[in-house]
């Protein structure tokens, strides 16, 4: 028997998508990903890019306090932060990314969504019930499917730069600037568009400098964003440019960067708090190509307005793998809940549940 609805992915989407599907009585599947070397290196773990950061002050309804009684209650001991099995003292704690995500995904099971610990590799939307294959070989027929397999951001590569991730090296200046270690520090954002003179400008909110480090003698913003960056008093602009290397310590994190110049090879040192980087993200649909629509950037296509249907009926999409706008977690577990909501429905319309 085909399986109702296959959930592809284990970030907010996926487990807002999970327990809505659940609670409608779906028995929704969930591929949440497969443990592997080569994810690690990607950044794409189960669990989503929540699974690696650390505090998450802006998801409504963890406001700061020590966690520690709800967390040991709410999941099973195997699951629970090292912190909370060793009574920990966390203050001013509340929640962090990867307890969040243990948590959503516990309220998933709870509802009765099954989960199965693999990537999906191959699916074929061109015949029904659809066909997906995973990464250990597994085949799962679907009357329905709903990818939320995110996004990942991009980085330079550079060892430094891994050595000091969540330790003062971000890729999301909303998730993370309002941090302590952030608020009346200079920082650096690296990257020439539009994102990173949007970062560059969310920052000096908290910042008391930022250093804008572009490679080339001149913004690929559009113009209005690059009068804004020029225009801005706490802005910076390193022109001509690159990251070579994080500094940073063991106790403190990140304390600086070296940049080195694309015209004469020279370097330069700058005591920071915080790197950001602001050179995109890439989505995560290799798996999908040529069996829906995808935009120049490789992102879904949604084909309805405020809906979550995709160019294959019966396919829906939530989370950053349909989103390059916002790419927060709030909204995509709003666009979890939807497309749940979508395919139940859908499912009804057609007979199929």
């Amino acid at each position: 028997m085909p399986e109702k609805v296959v959930i592809v992915g284990s970030g907010p989407a996926g487990w807002t998508a999970a327990i809505y599907a659940a609670r409608a009585n779906l028995e929704p599947l969930v591929f949440e990903g497969a443990v592997t070397e080569e994810n690690r290196l990607k950044g794409t773990l189960p669990l989503g890019q929540l699974a690696l950061t650390t505090e998450v002050e802006n998801y409504p309804g963890f406001p700061r306090g020590d966690s520690r009684e709800y967390l040991r209650t709410a999941l099973p001991p195997e699951r629970q932060p090292y912190w909370v099995q060793a009574n920990q003292p966390q203050p001013g704690h509340g929640v962090n990314g990867p307890e969040l995500m243990e948590l959503m995904r516990q309220q998933a099971i709870n509802f009765g969504a099954r989960i199965v610990t693999d990537d999906i590799v191959k699916v074929d939307f061109r015949r029904r019930p659809f066909t997906l294959t995973s990464l250990e070989g597994r085949t799962v027929e679907a009357l329905s499917v709903i990818i939320a397999t995110g996004a990942r951001a991009n980085y330079l590569g550079l060892p430094s730069e891994e050595k000091y991730k969540n330790r003062g090296v971000s890729a999301c200046a909303v998730c993370d600037g309002a941090l302590p270690r952030f608020r009346n520090k200079p920082l650096v954002v690296v990257g020439g568009g539009d994102s990173a003179v949007e970062e560059a400008t969310y920052l000096t909110k908290f910042a008391s400098t930022v250093f804008l480090v572009h490679r080339r003698d001149q913004l690929r913003a559009s113009k209005i964003m690059q009068q804004r960056a020029l225009n801005n008093p706490k802005i910076t602009i390193k022109w001509n440019r690159v990251l070579d290397e994080v500094l940073g310590t063991e106790k403190d994190g990140v304390t600086g960067v070296r940049l080195r110049s694309t015209t004469d090879g020279s370097s330069e040192e700058l005591a920071v708090s915080g790197v950001f980087l602001a050179i995109g993200h890439t989505p995560n649909t290799d798996f999908l190509e040529g069996q829906v629509r995808l935009d120049e950037k490789k992102y879904i296509v949604l084909t309805h307005p405020h809906r979550t249907y995709t160019s294959v009926e019966g396919v829906f999409a939530a989370g950053d793998v349909a989103d390059s706008y916002y790419r927060q977690a709030v909204t995509a577990a709003g666009s979890g809940c939807m497309a749940a909501l979508d395919a139940e429905r859908w499912l009804a319309e057609h007979g199929l549940a």
